[in-house]
């Protein structure tokens, strides 16, 4: 089964036997942060650093100034890695040890952007901004996510991307000293703590037929109960990983018909989003390139794996990249419904030749309609070793963490593989190389090796 690792330039730049020790462990892909978040990383192995403080989100090669000339919305550079182009410089060394090299895009995930341009990110209903959530239903926001998105995901000699955050971020966010858990919250309280009243939001909901005033006080109604305590109702109900549980539960709290509005200005606005990024991915590409999205099954899901309906992210896509890391269950409720819309999307073309008419290519409520033409009908994609073509199935990822202390298991890799390739699972996604202690690597190397000789020493699905 074809394996890729998540790594970060930096684990790579400056360590002059990153590239072969990730070679050793059997992957045959990486795929390398070109634009990411701000984070704290560490990395145990590097002869120069043990942490990295990537201060704000930023492109980890230099942006092309004539792309970005005059906006006011524009990524910003880095400078905690040395050298004027830290994703080419390890791209290159990963490639000379014999590993494939695709590009890691995070998009609607950005402290940086929301901090220099308030008025551009969510705000939930009782006014509270996010500012690490670009709001994508604006129209400036997506313009600029579409652009970044093509150029940060064509990189030179990358043949595919993995566009995380392409969708919805809401209320859930790794923050530094964070205070929110006090009162826990259940899946419907994180959706309407995530639902946006912005003021293109609030125009898009009135537009779709009830006053945006109204939409709100419903959904601060509804949230009551969660900060009093001894009240009953659907926000007692506990549902960790029942994305049908927790959508009922926002259907029996609003009520279906505004629940339906949501629903139908959240996920336009989201779906055209997917479509005119992986158009203006592959209009940059100028050879077949390969596309996958981070993503959901529940398509009210907020975060780095954005919500999306199945069969039409695998309409339009190459493939998603699926949270696998828990129990069979979990797994099982991540899988299923994309080995469905693998099976059964007779329309489902590797290379994204099924396009949607750009009529349909329109957010509830009249937002702006996405740029970018369709690939032409009978695009190709490299799959590694394999070439797919025409009407064949699409690229369902099984995301694994295999950090120890992240919550991972790397020493039953082998056995959950196993299971997820059960559930239609194509690919494994390994997270993180570059932050797994030792031992996680020596344990993520003997799986790969018992994966291997378990499936005849292939290396695609």
């Amino acid at each position: 089964m074809r394996t890729a690792a998540f790594l970060y330039p930096w684990d790579v730049v400056g360590d002059p036997a990153a590239a072969d020790r990730l070679a050793g462990l059997g992957i045959q892909q990486v795929t390398l942060a070109s634009a990411y978040h701000s984070t704290r990383a560490l990395t145990p192995r590097h002869p120069r650093h043990r942490i990295v403080t990537a201060r704000h989100s930023a492109v980890l090669y230099p942006p092309d100034p004539a792309r970005w000339a005059g906006r006011a919305l524009r990524p910003a550079t880095q400078d905690w890695t040395a050298g004027p182009d830290p994703f080419g410089a390890a791209a290159r060394a990963l490639a000379d040890a014999g590993l494939e090299v695709h590009t890691w895009v995070v998009l609607a995930h950005n402290s940086r952007l929301g901090a220099e341009h308030p008025a551009a990110v969510v705000r939930n209903a009782y006014g509270d901004p996010y500012p690490w959530a670009p709001c994508i239903a604006r129209p400036e926001v997506r313009e600029y996510l579409v652009d970044l998105a093509a150029e940060a995901a064509v990189r030179p000699g990358a043949p595919g991307t993995e566009l995380e955050s392409c969708g919805w971020y809401g209320l859930a966010h790794l923050h530094a000293h964070d205070k929110t858990g006090g009162v826990p919250l259940t899946g419907a309280a994180q959706y309407l703590m995530s639902v946006c009243f912005c003021t293109v939001c609030a125009a898009g909901y009135t537009r779709l037929g009830v006053p945006a005033q109204e939409v709100r006080a419903a959904v601060v109604r509804a949230l009551e109960p969660q900060w009093s305590a001894g009240r009953a109702g659907p926000m007692d109900r506990k549902e960790p990983g029942d994305r049908q549980g927790e959508w009922a539960a926002v259907e029996e709290l609003l009520g279906a018909e505004l629940a339906g509005l949501l629903r139908s200005w959240r996920d336009g606005a989201a779906r055209t989003l997917q479509r005119a990024a992986v158009r203006a991915v592959r209009d940059a590409a100028a050879d077949r390139f390969r596309v996958l999205l981070h993503a959901d099954p529940a398509a009210h899901r907020c975060g780095a794996n954005v919500g999306v309906d199945p069969a039409d992210v695998l309409a339009h896509a190459d493939g998603v990249v699926l949270p696998c890391t828990g129990d069979d269950a979990a797994r099982a409720d991540v899988l299923g419904p994309f080995a469905d819309g693998r099976a059964g999307g007779a329309g489902c073309r590797a290379g994204g030749s099924d396009r949607p008419d750009r009529g349909a290519d329109r957010p509830a409520g009249g937002a702006d309609r996405p740029a970018g033409a369709a690939a032409a009908a009978g695009d190709s994609v490299t799959s590694g070793a394999s070439v797919t073509t025409g009407a064949s199935a699409s690229t369902i990822a099984a995301n694994f963490t295999v950090v120890s202390g992240l919550g991972g298991s790397p020493g039953t890799l082998a056995a959950d593989a196993a299971h997820a390739a059960a559930l239609g699972a194509t690919e494994l996604r390994l997270y993180h190389a570059g932050l797994a202690s030792d031992r996680d690597l020596a344990a993520v190397g003997d799986a790969l090796r018992e994966i291997g000789d378990n499936s005849g020493k292939r290396t695609a699905c």
